[in-house]
């Protein structure tokens, strides 16, 4: 009796971030038996071993993004157990699936990852760079423990469903390839979200955090391709016309463009294809490029980078044969009343009990890596209000959903503070029993929240009225041809050389 008292106080307490006119304790209290339903589900010991082993599974298949055979079917079969109607192959992607249960509003949608990276394998809980398969792919960023907490928190928020009766809808929404952007603007496109009140976003992390306001960059992801003229390098060199001459003009063009970018542009770009021998002008090459800013500045950037292709083209006598959009996203718009509920649940279900063994390991890797050795994360992180300069970042085509519908992510704690994203030593915190604990008290936050929306309207209401106001002034507008095409064959040939290789070293 004694710990119900004290979680319903806690509860109450971190509902103080809303007015009573949002909310208050009567209406907490009726609610309560749900979300500690949730709550108890999650916090089982066999439903911690399922999840944990689920997410260290998909860690051992490091698939790349369109190539997530097995790692989307893991989480779809796990949904399709417990009674989701999973639909597979949505937007035109093999990998790409949608699971649902229930009826009706609310629709409560959970936003899951499941992609690797390309060259950090590395052993998991070893704080040097010991890699399983050399060049190998690795899970340095935890989408291995995002789709699986995002999982654990829809089938939790399903049975409470049942047990009290809410009515409603839960889906998962399994997006692939989110490391090159690529799923979510399709999905979209593909109108998978139109019918969805409200999204739960989720990312692994060294902190439990939420946030609120726009963060990151939009990104146009392209590929420009040149054709030239072939010719014996030394015997009759004036024959050819180079295409790689033209991909690496263009490259020097874009650098001198740099200067004349505003300070929140970001640019990077990779030769994917530059010829076959030294002593063969190639007539065939291909640079692909990341052209980041901010929602309002990305387009016009774009266009400068285009013309700095068609320049190098012009000097070289080669064709620019095309500008392959992959993939078009917005910075991401997070909800401030969204962020604030799932921070008042971050309150409620608190930092995990880290051992001494995890947390000599996280000194262990601090040390190595030259950081601060504080061990494993002691505190929570405040909800802050957004940063009013936009000075460049990462990408994420959860940016697309936030224009769509109202979106906050919850980052949840389990990753070793100091270590580098895409990087080995993420890779070597993602699989274990700290991160088991952290993608477990993700699943508990994205829960309790999930329940909140769906049986209290008045909240879900201001949610949605503050992203209506947001939408007059921010509406969406996809970035992407209407011509473009999900690139299906993405990584195909790195998953086909080092597939083989990982089986063999799985346990």
């Amino acid at each position: 009796m004694k710990r119900s008292y004290i979680l319903f106080i806690a509860l109450t307490i971190s509902f103080s971030l809303f007015s009573q006119e949002t909310v208050d304790s009567v209406k907490v209290a009726d609610n309560y038996p749900s979300k500690e339903y949730a709550l108890n589900y999650l916090s089982q010991e066999k439903n911690i071993d399922k999840f944990g082993t689920i997410a260290g599974q998909i860690w051992s298949f490091a698939e790349l993004g369109m190539q997530e055979f097995k790692s989307s079917e893991l989480l779809a079969s796990t949904l399709e157990k417990e009674g989701f109607k999973v639909e597979r192959g949505m937007a035109g992607i093999p990998t790409c699936f949608v699971a649902s249960w229930g009826s009706g509003h609310p629709v409560i949608g959970i936003l899951g990852e499941y992609d690797a990276l390309p060259m950090l394998s590395q052993k998991a809980g070893v704080p040097t760079k010991d890699p399983v398969i050399e060049g190998a792919p690795g899970h340095g960023c935890g989408h291995n423990l995002m789709g699986t907490a995002a999982i654990s928190a829809a089938i939790a928020v399903k049975r409470s469903m049942e047990k009290y009766n809410i009515r409603g809808t839960i889906k998962f929404f399994g997006s692939p390839a989110e490391e090159t952007l690529i799923s979510r603007p399709y999905m979209v496109r593909a109108g998978l979200f139109k019918d969805i009140d409200a999204v739960i976003d989720n990312h692994a992390s060294s902190v439990f955090a939420t946030g609120y306001g726009v963060s990151g960059s939009a990104n146009m992801s392209v590929i420009f391709r040149f054709s030239g003229k072939t010719a014996h390098s030394a015997g009759a060199p004036w024959s050819g016309r180079s295409a790689l001459d033209a991909v690496e003009l263009m490259n020097v063009s874009t650098n001198f463009l740099r200067e004349h970018l505003h300070i929140s542009y970001r640019l990077h770009y990779v030769i994917t294809e530059g010829g076959e021998a030294p002593n063969v002008v190639p007539d065939k090459a291909a640079v692909w490029y990341f052209v980041r800013n901010t929602d309002e500045r990305i387009e016009d950037m774009f266009r400068r980078v285009v013309n700095c292709a068609k320049a190098a083209a012009l000097a070289t006598e080669t064709d620019l044969d095309t500008v392959n959009i992959i993939t078009g996203v917005h910075q991401k718009h997070s909800n401030k009343g969204m962020a604030e509920l799932i921070y008042s649940n971050i309150l409620l279900v608190r930092l995990p009990s880290w051992s001494q063994e995890e947390n000599n390991f996280a000194i262990s890797l601090q040390k190595n890596l030259g950081v601060e050795q504080k061990g494993m994360p002691a505190e929570i992180s405040p909800l802050k209000p957004p940063s009013t300069v936009q000075t460049g970042g990462g990408s994420t085509d959860v940016g697309e959903v936030s224009l769509i519908a109202p979106t906050a992510t919850l980052n949840f704690p389990g990753s070793v503070p100091g270590a580098i994203g895409h990087h080995w030593s993420l890779v070597a915190c993602n699989k274990g029993t700290a991160a088991t604990k952290g993608l477990i008290a993700g699943g508990k936050v994205m829960a309790a929240t999930a329940i909140d929306l769906l049986t209290k309207p008045h909240v879900l209401d201001a949610i949605k009225k503050e992203f209506v106001e947001y939408s007059k002034t921010h509406p969406y507008k996809s970035f992407l041809p209407e011509d473009a095409k999900p690139p299906l064959d993405l990584n195909l040939e790195l998953m086909k050389k080092y597939r083989p290789l990982m089986e063999k070293a799985q346990p």
